[in-house]
């Protein structure tokens, strides 16, 4: 594929967007931490699924996607159930109404108990050119299992894209055990800066007087 990297939306959406995945998704307690789902503790949480599913932020969403594909030859996006699901459901849905149709599909975490019993859900075609889709990468694991089904079930996997990557050591192991171009719209780095300069700017806000009646 064509460089995915220097196609990330331009710099404006991405500043917007990541002001709501602030506000919405971000938490940081350096104290008491957070269980993440690979058991491991962080004093960092993000959880994606509170701005996916928010109005204000699935055109934003939309466009992040389209930005990044619309050069690409690509039929479908989707991703391991839950967190893959609002994001493939924006990207598919923006980048047809702007001219890039676009299907998506969904990845079971266990295939269904009747009919079919497949693992794959979605108007995708066996040979269709598809790019899986992750709400946060930590380990790398979901999306690897996220790309040997999609691959099993005939599809065409061309890349990787993460909304968020913690920077955890996921990234090098999709691009090791997948050999596809992974890129992350933003990383953990992105959310501690923002939060660093939202915190000295608290800290230096000037008090206010109020006068002694």
């Amino acid at each position: 594929m064509d460089d995915l990297d220097s196609q990330v939306m331009d710099q404006e959406y991405k500043k917007e967007l990541l002001e709501i995945l602030y506000i919405r998704s971000f938490r940081f307690d350096p104290e008491k931490g957070f269980k993440l789902t690979s058991g491991a503790t962080s004093d960092v949480y993000i959880d994606v699924k509170k701005t996916a599913l928010s109005s204000e932020a699935m055109e934003l969403i939309g466009s992040t996607f389209f930005n990044i594909l619309k050069m690409q030859p690509v039929d479908a996006i989707g991703g391991m159930t839950l967190g893959a699901d609002p994001l493939a459901y924006a990207a598919a849905m923006f980048c047809t109404l702007n001219g890039k149709y676009m299907d998506a599909f969904v990845i079971r975490k266990e295939p269904k108990k009747h009919g079919t019993e497949e693992w794959i859900e979605g108007n995708v075609r066996p040979d269709a050119s598809v790019v899986i889709v992750e709400d946060v990468v930590t380990t790398g694991g979901s999306t690897i299992k996220a790309v040997e089904r999609a691959r099993a079930a005939g599809l065409n996997v061309r890349a990787v894209i993460a909304l968020v990557d913690r920077e955890e050591g996921g990234r090098e192991k999709i691009e090791e055990a997948t050999k596809l171009p992974f890129v992350a719209v933003y990383t953990k780095t992105d959310f501690l800066e923002l939060h660093k300069e939202r915190t000295e700017k608290t800290k230096k806000k000037p008090e206010v007087v109020r006068p002694d009646f």
